[in-house]
């Protein structure tokens, strides 16, 4: 078996990426050949990465960009070149570039269709792009989402549930710095600490989060990790409220830093609005770090699926500052109650969403597809 995954963006900032150099780690070192076709962000120069004996990464320059998409057309060239050698190309939407990569390629071979997420707000770009999604949705052999859900109430996708399985994401073990981890907890001695991560944009709500920290008592700290357009916004929030002393911006977070103040946090809280937050990773990191998760319940996103209500954490309305607030008091204020969603968060995080746990997924898909399994 031979495989190929074809997406987005190295080196590797976001969630489509991330799952896609997973899935080739993960499946490379069970000895299935597998590598992964992508672009370059950051003035990345390109080139070909051998990342085992089973990986190859085959990087390619960006160009141009075009309706808020970056386009990398030696894309089309190398996998005219290489397709014939695979006998399933794994394709990661969004990802216009991956998809007319495909499209002119000429391979006749078996295809996953792997939907992270609809195209929402870049309306200009989906009227470029739709007649080249119609194709790929029909050509796929099998369309997986990272939740059942997403996939099941996409309006895209709709005429094609006969043929709709799902991949949970998964993620390794977290590991983190005890001594970090202390320097932590002692920064914040006497405080709950709330933590919450991701970039600093509209879709995330984190100004729902710092609004309910006005609900909240001083015992409570709210810390937010992350960069984006929205930090002096966020920052203006925060001082117009008074909630300097409640409410801390963190900036970047390292990779070494993150898993610390997983560890180091009494609980994991995600305020986001919009189904653009697909599945949530970082909630899969709270559970590994076994903290209970207050999450917002999006229609028809995933997120509610990956934290369930009254197993791993607890789900509220969107936009809601006080429902936030009284979820996280609710789980802060009573041991018990704590203790039973620590422990139900990481035993969801060990039974649904451990790398192994995707990898074999993906097994189990592609030895279907290629013994002329029909969904």
């Amino acid at each position: 078996m031979k495989i190929l995954q074809v997406g987005k963006f190295y080196p590797i900032r976001g969630g489509v990426e991330k799952v896609m150099y997973d899935m080739t780690l993960g499946l490379s070192q069970r000895g299935v050949a597998c590598d992964m076709l992508c672009a370059t962000t950051e003035d990345h120069e390109g080139g070909t990465i051998e990342l085992n004996t089973f990986a190859k990464l085959f990087v390619i320059p960006t160009k141009l960009s075009l309706a808020a998409t970056k386009l990398a057309p030696g894309m089309i060239s190398r996998l005219r070149k290489i397709a014939k050698k695979y006998d399933i190309i794994h394709v990661h939407h969004p990802d216009p570039m991956a998809s007319l990569a495909l499209f002119l390629s000429g391979y006749k071979g078996k295809v996953v269709l792997h939907w992270h997420s609809d195209i929402l707000k870049q309306k200009t770009l989906l009227r470029l792009y739709s007649p080249l999604q119609s194709w790929l949705i029909k050509r796929a052999d099998v369309i997986v989402g990272t939740t059942p859900v997403y996939v099941e109430q996409s309006p895209f996708l709709q005429k094609y549930q006969h043929k709709i399985d799902y991949i949970p994401i998964g993620i390794p073990p977290i590991q983190s710095d005890s001594t970090n981890v202390n320097r932590i907890k002692e920064r914040y001695a006497g405080k709950k600490i709330v933590f919450s991560l991701g970039r600093l944009v509209e879709y995330k709500g984190f100004e729902y989060l710092i609004k309910a920290a006005d609900y909240l008592s001083d015992d409570y700290v709210v810390l937010i990790g992350g960069k984006g357009p929205l930090h002096d916004d966020l920052t203006q929030l925060i001082q117009d409220h008074n909630l300097t002393q409640k409410v801390e911006l963190l900036g970047f977070l390292s990779d070494e830093e993150v898993p610390d103040y997983f560890k180091a946090s009494d609980l994991f809280c995600m305020s986001s609005i919009l189904k653009t937050e697909a599945f949530g990773i970082v909630q899969l990191e709270a559970m590994a770090s076994g903290k209970p998760i207050v999450s917002t319940n999006i229609p028809n996103s995933g997120v509610s699926w990956v934290n369930q209500n009254e197993i791993s954490g607890l789900t509220v309305p969107i936009e809601d500052a006080s429902a936030i607030a009284n979820a996280i008091q609710l789980i802060l204020s009573n041991d018990e109650y704590y203790e039973r969603l620590s422990l139900g968060s990481l035993n969801r995080y060990q039974s649904l969403f451990t790398l192994d746990n995707m990898v074999d997924k993906s097994l189990q898909i592609y030895n279907q597809i290629l013994s002329n399994y029909k969904v």
